[in-house]
């Protein structure tokens, strides 16, 4: 039985998870299997940033459902790559009918993609510099409750490494959109307590080793 106060719903399979991927197959994998995982690889961690960029203004699923197109438009989102891109690659990726055609977040992703470089020279990887921001238990909620999920789209924490982003040439990295990527990378498990997967992805975090 799903129950709106507490942000769950119930399966197909009789358990509770987060209510958000509304038992669409798809997107239960994804929340299942990814979201909250802790991630190190710098590749998916660009990836990740730029992609909650594009959601901006739709929802998640629309960009989920484009990700391999996003993958291939973007060359794997290997950042060296992107940074080469010119007004061609904007121009192609503008006509590809499989991604956002949103000209400011394309121009972004390559800009977004030569920042990273620059960031990766200043702290050795993405990964490091990411983490560095991890928020200590002192500074999370005592409860992660749908309560509370929805009444903090941003923390803190997502507002300082947004304006650090920003001060390095970074763009579409808002408070907001930080912190769905802090959430999606594992920096925060924000699986709702009585989610089947929470318990799974706090014992993820625990083992593993930060950058």
């Amino acid at each position: 039985m799903d129950d709106v106060r507490t942000g769950l719903i119930e399966g197909a399979d009789g358990e509770q998870t987060c209510f958000w991927h509304g038992n669409d197959p798809f997107y239960r994998a994804y929340h299942d299997r990814e979201w909250g995982r802790p991630v190190d690889d710098d590749v998916r961690l660009f990836e990740k940033i730029c992609l909650e960029g594009f959601q901006s203004g739709l929802s998640w699923l629309t960009i989920l459902r484009k990700r391999e197109n996003f993958r291939e438009a973007f060359a794997g989102f290997d950042f060296e790559k992107v940074a080469l891109f010119g007004d061609d690659d904007v121009e192609r990726l503008m006509s590809n009918a499989g991604i956002v055609r949103h000209r400011g977040k394309i121009v972004s992703t390559i800009n977004n993609a030569r920042k990273a470089l620059d960031l990766r020279k200043e702290a050795g990887s993405l990964a490091a510099w990411f983490w560095s921001f991890e928020p200590g238990e002192d500074a999370r909620p005592a409860r992660i409750d749908f309560a509370t999920l929805a009444a903090n789209p941003k923390t803190e924490v997502s507002t300082r490494i947004s304006k650090e982003l920003k001060k390095r040439g970074w763009s579409f990295v808002g408070p907001t959109t930080v912190y769905a990527f802090m959430q999606a990378m594992g920096l925060v498990n924000d699986h709702i307590e009585g989610c089947a997967c929470r318990a799974e992805v706090e014992a993820a975090r625990r083992a593993f080793k930060r950058p």
